[in-house]
């Protein structure tokens, strides 16, 4: 399947919207019910580490980071989210996606990415471990979903030359 990766722009939102809405409806991709809008949604998704795998003119997946906190001292930690369309998962978009955030948050000194996982989505937990992700925690019953409280599988990767003593 051909497809490249590309940097999110605000005419993508309706494609990648309809791929969010798809994860929201599994119930175990993110705490969100429903889709923000792009106004809302880019407040805190910086551009520079927003991507797209387009076909043309199909948006396949998307990812994007997402600041941990606003204080000087973890502008180097950000968040991963990774999403990928019905259509496509399970043929590599997720993965292609997730190495070239990778890429890009290291050439911009990002030193540390951090995902939260519900542990029923054992793809994405798999997909984070296959680009060198680990398992810090589990964090029990941190957010309550349809009235249940949810588990969230704590992952983080550290780059390699960090600097850290």
């Amino acid at each position: 399947m051909y497809f490249k990766i590309d940097r999110m722009c605000r005419s993508d939102w309706d494609q990648i919207s309809l791929i969010y809405q798809e994860g929201i409806e599994t119930g175990n991709a993110t705490f969100e019910q429903s889709v923000p809008s792009w106004e809302s949604w880019i407040l805190n998704h910086p551009l520079e580490f927003a991507i797209v795998a387009r076909n043309t003119d199909e948006i396949l997946g998307w990812a994007a980071l997402s600041p941990t906190s606003r204080r000087k001292v973890y502008n180097g930690v950000m968040e991963v989210s990774v999403y990928v369309s019905e259509k496509y998962r399970g043929g590599g978009v997720g993965l292609a996606l997730l190495k070239k955030l990778i890429e890009l948050s290291e050439d911009q000194g990002v030193w540390t990415l951090q995902a939260g996982i519900f542990p029923e989505n054992q793809n994405s937990i798999m997909l984070h471990a296959k680009c060198g992700f680990k398992i810090v925690g589990i964090r029990e019953k941190i957010g309550k979903m349809n009235g249940i409280w949810r588990d969230v599988v704590l992952m983080e990767r550290r780059k390699h030359e960090s600097g850290i003593d």
